[in-house]
C-alpha cells in the first residue's frame, strides 16, 4: 500500500463531524462505517443523501489505495449515487468499495452501503490518477 496519511484521511473535518471510523484498522481499505445520528440525517429523520454520496466516495478511494503508486492520489471526476431505501437514525451503515479497473489516467470503482448486510445505497464512480509532480 502507498504511503497515505490514512489519519488524514477520516480527520477531514465533514468525517470527524458525522464519526466516520474505519470498518478494520489493520485493513484500513476493508471500508467505512458510520453510525446515523443526528448531524448525518435530513429534516425527515432518515440518513441525508448527500452524507450517503460523499461517504461511498471515500470507500472508493480506500479501496484504490492498494494501486496507487509512490506519490501517485486520485480524484473523483464522475459520480452516479443510486439510493435503493432510507436509513433511520441510530442504524450503523457499512461503506465498502471496489476498483473495476485502474488504468494509466483513469481508475472506475464501485462502492455499496449496507445496513445489516442489505443494501441501501450504490455509486459508480470514476477517478482521475494524478501523476506526482
Amino acid at each position: 500500500m502507498p504511503t497515505v496519511d490514512l489519519r488524514g484521511i477520516l480527520d477531514v473535518p465533514l468525517h470527524r463531524f458525522l464519526g466516520v471510523a474505519l470498518l478494520d484498522e489493520a485493513d484500513p481499505c476493508a471500508g467505512i462505517w458510520l453510525q446515523v445520528g443526528e448531524n448525518a440525517h435530513n429534516n425527515v429523520g432518515i440518513l441525508h443523501a448527500g452524507v450517503v454520496a460523499a461517504l461511498l466516495d471515500v470507500a472508493s478511494y480506500l479501496a484504490l489505495l492498494p494501486q496507487l503508486g509512490p506519490g501517485e492520489s486520485a480524484v473523483t471526476h464522475d459520480a452516479t449515487v443510486s439510493l435503493l431505501r432510507g436509513v433511520a437514525t441510530g442504524r450503523r451503515v457499512e461503506l465498502r468499495g471496489t476498483v473495476l479497473r485502474r488504468g494509466r489516467t483513469l481508475a472506475f470503482l464501485r462502492a455499496d452501503a449496507t445496513v445489516d448486510g442489505e443494501l441501501v445505497a450504490t455509486a459508480q464512480l470514476t477517478k482521475s490518477v494524478l501523476q506526482p509532480r
